[in-house]
């Protein structure tokens, strides 16, 4: 996973990966591993450098991957650290014998990764109208670009209060996103305001939890709501971002629009969005 990177006539870049000589495309850049944390035995966490060019909206995507010979095995993956911030974060699940993650799970510190110049997305403010509350919804990696989305400074501009909610099948699978609320804390640029802001609620499905459920089911009983001391889903006031599986996702915006929202995109802003990129 170690490149060793010449200029080509080409603009192109050759990588040398003993032994096979490899030619990466001219849409992705080689980075450095700065991190790795395993969460689980099914989830993991990497920081890499952060191209002085590379820019990006909090709560975008960006493709990523390794070389698979002669190739490039590229993956979306949102951004989980914000727009500001000098590195670059990832979130992905482990799966054994997946094309990309059955290798990604084992770089170290010092490989380098694959990434791509042209970051995109909708889970981004942007694509949101002005509200007072705001909701991030999200199940398993899902959690990846709210991460992003709770360290923005302009989230606590445009809202008074961030409700961020992970559904998981265990409570070990929590422990990511209970850490990033936790260090909001301690955040350089947002520890003033977002601790006293936002409400962290997790839920798990499989396994016991002090709050157990699908979190379309919390809603939908109202349980929801009540544990997090708001009232029921409110157009004018209230904005949303999903990020989940394919069904979560489906179910939850069924939920949000018979309770009035509206879906958004960068073109037309709404009162809630969801990344398709991620929705099979």
């Amino acid at each position: 996973m170690n490149y060793e990177v010449k200029k080509l006539q080409t603009s192109e870049v050759e990588a040398v990966d003993a032994p096979e000589i490899v030619t990466i495309p001219k849409s992705v850049s080689l980075q450095t591993v700065l991190d790795i944390h395993h969460w689980t035995d099914e989830l993991f966490s990497f920081r890499l450098t952060r191209p002085p060019e590379f820019r990006f909206r909090s709560g975008e995507f960006v493709m990523l991957g390794l070389m698979d010979g002669a190739k490039p095995l590229l993956r979306a993956y949102s951004i989980a650290s914000p727009s500001w911030d000098d590195g670059l974060d990832f979130y992905s699940i482990k799966v054994q014998n997946g094309p990309l993650t059955s290798r990604l799970q084992h770089i170290k510190a010092g490989d380098q990764i694959l990434l791509g110049k042209k970051p995109t997305g909708t889970l981004v403010l942007d694509a949101l109208k002005p509200g007072k509350r705001l909701y991030l919804l999200s199940t398993g990696t899902g959690a990846a670009p709210f991460a992003s989305i709770l360290r923005e400074p302009e989230t606590y501009e445009k809202f008074d209060e961030v409700v961020f909610t992970h559904t998981c099948r265990n409570v070990a699978d929590l422990d990511y996103s209970a850490k990033v609320v936790a260090d909001l804390k301690d955040d350089p640029l947002v520890s003033d305001v977002a601790p006293g802001r936002v409400t962290f609620y997790p839920s798990t499905t499989r396994e016991e939890f002090r709050t157990s459920g699908r979190i379309t089911d919390l809603i939908s009983s109202g349980k929801f709501f009540a544990d997090i001391g708001f009232e029921a889903f409110n157009p004018e006031t209230d904005r949303a971002m999903i990020c989940g599986s394919t069904p979560m996702i489906a179910d939850t915006k069924t939920l949000l629009e018979a309770a009035g929202l509206e879906e958004g995109s960068n073109a037309k802003p709404g009162e809630y969005v969801v990344e398709k990129a991620f929705v099979a």
